[in-house]
């Protein structure tokens, strides 16, 4: 065995093991890049792991690991900006053009995880981790190693921003002409 035995083995299956489909879709909204998202939650469980003797048993193995998958996430932004080049500016002005997809009907799920993925990431971080993996907010501040009053400010302003996201698409496509149509017509 090459950590420990077969009793520490199975414990770990039994308290980490359930939480990786929740850290692999966080870590693939903080990055944005599904490799990336998969290699990420490979380390953060590699470090577990190696870590597993330190976990208190009782404790809660989810905010755990979360933490150590945010400490992932910062390391490898980390590297990230420090190897980063900037190309010199030769392109054309037509390949500078964002493309602006069509607007669907009504909004979909893949539209507000869109709208989540533009908002900036340390809003998104928060709102995230307390609306989408349902922390509390100690927890929270306790992952990312700020006061609880920074975690509530955040994920005010991230959930404010969300909104006016959200609306402004619901106006652009007429989601919310429909549902006040609805409203009406059943007078």
């Amino acid at each position: 065995m090459l950590f420990g035995s077969k009793v520490e083995s199975d414990a770990f299956e039994a308290v980490a093991v359930p939480h990786l489909n929740d850290l692999y879709r966080t870590a693939v909204h903080l990055v944005r890049d599904r490799t990336q998202a998969h290699d990420l939650v490979q380390e953060a469980y590699l470090q577990a792991w190696k870590a597993f003797h330190r976990f208190d048993p009782g404790t809660n193995c989810r905010a755990w690991l979360f933490k150590i998958l945010l400490n992932e996430v910062r390391h490898y932004r980390r590297r990230w900006f420090n190897t980063k080049t900037v190309p010199e500016a030769e392109h054309s002005f037509e390949e500078t053009l964002a493309f602006e997809p069509p607007v669907p009907e009504d909004i979909q799920d893949e539209d507000v995880l869109a709208a989540l993925d533009e908002l900036p990431r340390e809003f998104r971080e928060v709102v995230l981790l307390s609306d989408v993996q349902e922390f509390a907010y100690r927890e929270i501040a306790e992952m990312l190693g700020i006061p609880v009053g920074t975690v509530m400010s955040r994920l005010s302003r991230g959930r404010k921003q969300l909104r006016i996201k959200l609306a402004n698409y619901a106006s652009a496509t007429g989601a919310g002409r429909k549902l006040q149509e609805g409203a009406y017509e059943r007078r």
